[in-house]
């Protein structure tokens, strides 16, 4: 529960200090008061945006505090997950700088505003009239269902495969566009696929199939040199092999009377035997080349084929077309392989689908197993509001496929009379008819789950008289399980606080402030006297303002 709010320089609030009492709280003032303006304050701590203009003084910070006890709303695990201090009396605080900054604290460890939010909705609920509105809205109507049939772990279980199936769908939506667009190039990939696996290319033959064209195309030429050296080495007229053995044997004579002359007998030989081999070489060379237009065309084709396919992919070897073959090979393998993705994909949709649709079930069931006890709880409070021939029902429907939230939709339906049927609120009930509806629903709402503060901004409004009684007994008793701050302008219903606090503006120095006191129990019967009968008290209004207390 809150137990004080500190306000300083805040729009018409230079220093403000309030402490709340932990059943319901009665907050009472004129039009213009500034009840709107605490209202505001205590947003800060929610973590709503602020700027400038909320500083009183410009040269000084906003600051916004609020003292909570929290040991009974099981906070520990929000305190753990953002590495702060838990301590059973948590301080939140929200500063607003002269320059606009913004900061945060949560037992005075800085923290960012989206924490602060976590944090502080977890504490406060404000309840302002706007929210009425939230009444026609299905979604809110279906997690007030969900938290009246405690349906969490329905959820959780049923979020987690709808995560899965969505995510399915767009991997299969992904394969099915990638399948389209490649499927259209298949047809491109396989024929280029096919000439270069038709041309059984050979990391080497284009430098072999050159080589060998150099030397179809000079046959004669390197004949006829062959044919010439072989005479030039070997000529009958000047052989040089004639003339190195007669060079060998004459130094082989004279090898006994001059020892150098052996050795330089043995070279002799060797450049016989060296110039023996070349001559032989020659004559194979000689025999073996011949010209062959046939080879040379077959050669010149093939490199052609080479050469195109080279020009065609824009490449300079063999090396980089078989590279570019086994690329394409990939694509069309790649493409074949999707469709057995594909498959695996579906297959698992559909096992998936089997238990998304059993999950959505069961959340189905548990949803509708709290109808009848929503129906008859907030039934049995608009009787005490004024209302005892109203209808309410939750009409329930099955959407067409699977949601974030299931595949239900819920419609709240109401009368406020007994010849009228059921309808949408947002086409039958009036104002003052939607403040008692809503009132039903937040306490409904308290006895599903742990509530924290509530505060009602005027939530009375459009009622009075005797059903301004009854709401007030019921925010009693709602207040004895939660803590109610509760803006009213109706005395019926400020009598039942336990607390009862002014909000009242003042001048000091031509300036305009706004305050809040608690009330003693002498000035709470004057001031609910006012609320009767106007600034005028009279003994009468006194009586009257008594006997609200006492009742």
């Amino acid at each position: 529960m809150l137990n004080r709010l500190t306000i300083s320089n805040y729009a018409l609030i230079t220093n403000l200090e309030v402490d709340f009492h932990p059943g319901l709280n009665s907050v009472t003032g004129e039009t213009g008061a500034g009840k709107s303006i605490i209202l505001g304050a205590l947003s800060l701590i929610l973590g709503n945006r602020a700027d400038l203009s909320v500083l009183k003084n410009q040269q000084e910070k906003c600051i916004v505090e609020g003292v909570f006890e929290i040991e009974h709303y099981n906070l520990h695990p929000l305190f753990i997950e953002n590495d702060l201090d838990y301590n059973d009396s948590t301080i939140l605080r929200r500063e607003i700088n002269p320059t606009g900054k913004s900061r945060a604290f949560i037992n005075d460890t800085p923290v960012n505003l989206k924490t602060l939010r976590e944090m502080g909705l977890k504490l406060i609920d404000i309840h302002s009239q706007h929210q009425n509105l939230e009444l026609i809205n299905h979604t809110f109507q279906l997690e007030l269902v969900d938290t009246v049939a405690g349906t969490s772990q329905y959820l959780l279980e049923y979020s987690e495969l709808y995560n899965r199936f969505v995510a399915l769908k767009k991997k299969l939506n992904e394969l099915a566009e990638k399948s389209t667009k490649e499927k259209a190039d298949l047809d491109y990939w396989q024929f280029q696929y096919d000439q270069l696996h038709d041309a059984k290319l050979n990391e080497n033959e284009q430098e072999e199939l050159e080589t060998e064209l150099e030397k179809l195309t000079h046959a004669e030429e390197i004949k006829s040199v062959c044919t010439e050296v072989q005479h030039l080495l070997d000529d009958e007229q000047f052989s040089m092999i004639q003339n190195l053995k007669e060079s060998s044997k004459k130094l082989e004579s004279i090898s006994s009377y001059l020892s150098p002359a052996k050795a330089l007998s043995r070279r002799v030989q060797s450049c016989l035997l060296e110039l023996k081999d070349t001559i032989d070489e020659l004559k194979k060379l000689a025999d073996i080349i011949e010209y062959n237009p046939v080879r040379i065309e077959q050669v010149n084709d093939r490199l052609h084929l080479i050469y195109s396919l080279q020009q065609k992919h824009r490449v300079a070897t063999i090396k980089e077309l078989i590279g570019l073959k086994q690329s394409f090979g990939e694509k069309i393998n790649q493409v074949t392989g999707y469709d057995q993705e594909t498959q695996a994909c579906k297959n698992e949709l559909t096992a998936l689908l089997s238990k998304l649709d059993h999950k959505a079930r069961e959340l189905s069931q548990a949803r509708k197993n709290s109808f009848q006890f929503i129906e008859v709880t907030v039934m049995k409070d608009l009787q005490q509001l004024g209302m005892p021939k109203s209808k309410f029902k939750v009409e329930h429907q099955y959407l067409a496929d699977f949601s974030p939230s299931g595949k239900d939709t819920v419609s709240f339906l109401f009368s406020a009379n007994v010849d009228i049927p059921p309808a949408e609120i947002s086409k039958i009930a009036s104002g003052g008819e939607m403040s008692r509806l809503m009132l039903a629903v937040k306490n409904l709402l308290r006895t599903s789950r742990a509530l924290p503060t509530v505060v009602f901004d005027e939530i009375d409004s459009g009622v009075s008289g005797e059903i301004a009684l009854k709401m007030g007994n019921i925010l009693k008793e709602f207040s004895t399980s939660t803590q109610i701050i509760n803006i009213t302008h109706l005395p019926q219903i400020a009598a039942k606080g336990n607390a009862h606090f002014k909000v009242y503006k003042y001048e000091q120095d031509e300036k305009t402030f706004t305050g809040i006191k608690q009330l003693n129990e002498k000035e709470r019967v004057e001031e609910l006297a006012k609320m009767v009968g106007g600034e005028k008290i009279t003994d009468t209004t006194i009586k009257t303002a008594q006997e609200l207390l006492n009742n």
